[in-house]
């Protein structure tokens, strides 16, 4: 009786309890896969969008705090979208099982990365902040100090002064061109 007993703790005890964050990930995976066929496809997408934010926490907790070119939250207008930053974010494709990343630009809107696993969305968002902070580096060690920038100003009286003594001097060959002609 104490081995029956004793084979169903160590059983207990060999079985690690989930996380209550790893379980409710997974909920969300088999709720957004049941309601993907469902009609409710909003919700679905914006459960998908859910757990690839979650995925991203890692990544995002890794930017330094003084960069603050990423803004990363969910918009729940007609079409969910997980911003990364102002340019960039996923939104679901039209099966509403494809994550897709795209980016505006000024010519138009191009896909980064498109893919039914998280994993690799993770990946094609990592690259990206990885591209957008060094290119913020290159724009940070391009920018020359102002006091580099400035020229020595050069005193505007003597300009004035000149200009003056010109204009004088027209006045005045103009009127003895005046007052010599018969």
């Amino acid at each position: 009786m104490s081995d029956a007993q004793n084979t169903g703790s160590n059983a207990a005890a060999d079985t690690r309890p989930l996380r209550l964050r790893d379980a409710l990930r997974q909920a969300r995976i088999e709720a957004a896969d049941r309601t993907g066929v469902v009609v409710d496809l909003r919700d679905a997408e914006v459960a998908r969008l859910e757990i690839l934010n979650e995925a991203l926490d890692p990544l995002f907790a890794q930017v330094p705090d003084q960069v603050d070119l990423f803004d990363r939250g969910i918009s729940q207008g007609d079409t969910p979208r997980l911003w990364i930053d102002v340019v960039a974010h996923v939104v679901m494709g039209r099966d509403k099982r494809i994550y897709r990343f795209v980016q505006d630009t000024r010519f138009g809107r191009i896909v980064i990365a498109e893919s039914h696993e998280v994993a690799a969305i993770v990946e094609a968002v990592t690259d990206y902040v990885a591209r957008r902070m060094i290119e913020r580096e290159h724009a940070l060690v391009a920018t020359p100090e102002p006091s580099a920038i400035e020229k020595p100003r050069r005193s505007r009286f003597w300009t004035f002064a000149l200009g003056f003594v010109v204009g004088v001097v027209a006045l005045f060959g103009l009127a003895l061109f005046a007052a010599l002609r018969p």
